[in-house]
């Protein structure tokens, strides 16, 4: 029996969702705890590309048990849309795809107020995906929200549609409509509404594995992260046991996912941003094209400093270093170690963001590699030159890195024992 969780540890888009499919093979359920469907978890497996943003990726391996926890918030369209294009693929969700009836619902009118945020602040915008999330949060945390247990319960859910619209100052006219929508969706959502805490307590009892699946990146945390540019959520490994209901002393192993190098979609600091040809080639070559809203990634190299802040707000018990075959061809590798900000030498993450606009990242630099990696499998293998960067940033970041990506596929993942 165990109890695992895969949390990326920068900016989101580290390939978490590779490594839950990679781990899930030992796992009996895999839990999402966080997020929404601003997630874009893409998975290629036997020549086919499948993005997720709601479902676990462990939803690939048949009979393994997906669950949505209580901290996630959900549009029941997107939901039913996601399910039937993985139904049309041959996936089947009888008895292994649970929603915790606390779970908040996302509805148009969150989407509609996120787009008209944004539009409002103007250059100050977050650069949010646009899907709610954040309004869908808020209103959660207001008490004023809709949770998937109110579906059950026709006249209450008007009551408190009634008492959303009123809060938002929106035409309660289109209350009748929205639920329509939303009774519609609980026919065909009703089956899968489980208490997921008695459901995961079970499961240890009865000594299954235990996956624990993050979004987004501990840098986007809502406590921890770039403030004011970070997701809604509580993306560190602190909101595992608020977003499922897990006891916290339950997690065995922590595995933070790190790229070989940096990305960021939206706004918001990024010390080891590459604006020349340098960031180009590493957004061509690792296809960094956000899976939810096409937008180019910002890219960068990778940053320790941050990295480390990273390890030490999730107790990070091992790593996953992923896209390393991005990094070929390349004759100079580059890390950086410190930041100097108004003349100091800062090891620290900077807690406010004005301290990142004066901010010059240190660097060290490391020889590079041609060779293409994609097809190794064996960590001895490597180009000795990728070893070395391997080896650097596990002393830096004082982890192992267990696990090594070089390449889309399930099978392009190095496990060194």
């Amino acid at each position: 029996m165990s109890v695992k969780a895969v949390l990326g540890c920068m900016y989101g888009d580290e390939a978490k969702a590779k490594m839950v499919d990679f781990l899930a093979e030992d796992a009996d359920i895999v839990v999402r705890f966080q997020g929404g469907s601003n997630a874009g978890h893409t998975i290629r497996h036997q020549g086919k590309k499948y993005v997720l943003h709601l479902i676990p990726a462990g939803i690939l391996y048949p009979g393994k048990v997906c669950v949505i926890g209580s901290g996630v918030v959900v549009n029941p369209l997107e939901l039913l849309a996601e399910m039937g294009d993985l139904e049309a693929k041959g996936i089947d969700f009888s008895g292994r795809f649970f929603i915790d009836p606390r779970t908040a619902v996302i509805l148009r009118w969150h989407k509609q107020l996120d787009q008209m945020g944004e539009k409002e602040l103007g250059k100050a915008r977050i650069g949010t995906t646009g899907k709610g999330i954040g309004p869908g949060y808020a209103d959660a945390v207001s008490r004023v929200g809709i949770r998937f247990a109110d579906l059950a319960h026709p006249e209450y859910l008007e009551q408190r549609l009634h008492l959303l619209a009123r809060f938002h100052e929106i035409d309660e006219s289109e209350v009748r409509l929205v639920k329509k929508e939303l009774l519609a969706a609980a026919e065909k959502l009703n089956q899968y509404i489980v208490q997921v805490p008695y459901l995961l307590s079970e499961a240890r009892g009865e000594g299954k594995n235990i996956l624990f699946e993050g979004a987004q990146g501990t840098l986007l945390d809502v406590i921890f992260g770039t403030y004011p540019y970070v997701t809604s959520s509580h993306v560190s490994a602190g909101g595992i046991a608020a977003g499922s209901g897990m006891n916290p002393g339950s997690i065995d192993q922590i595995i933070g996912v790190f790229k070989s190098y940096y990305t960021r979609v939206g706004e918001g600091p990024f010390p080891t941003e590459l604006n020349n040809e340098t960031g180009e080639m590493i957004r061509q070559q690792g296809n960094e094209f956000g899976a939810t809203t096409g937008r180019p990634r910002r890219c960068g190299w990778f940053d320790a400093v941050s990295s480390r802040y990273s390890v030490i707000l999730n107790g990070v018990t091992c790593g996953a270093l992923t896209l390393l075959d991005v990094l070929s061809g390349f004759e100079v590798v580059k890390i950086c170690i410190a930041y100097n900000i108004r003349g100091e030498r800062v090891t620290e993450f900077p807690a406010h963001i004005e301290d990142f606009k004066d901010l010059e990242p240190e660097y060290i630099e490391l020889p590079g590699w041609y060779d293409d990696i994609s097809k190794i499998r064996d960590y001895e293998d490597l180009p000795e030159a990728a070893k070395q960067y391997i080896r650097t940033i596990e002393d830096l970041l004082s982890i192992r890195m267990k696990y090594i990506s070089v390449g889309a596929e399930r099978n392009q993942t190095i496990l060194r024992d």
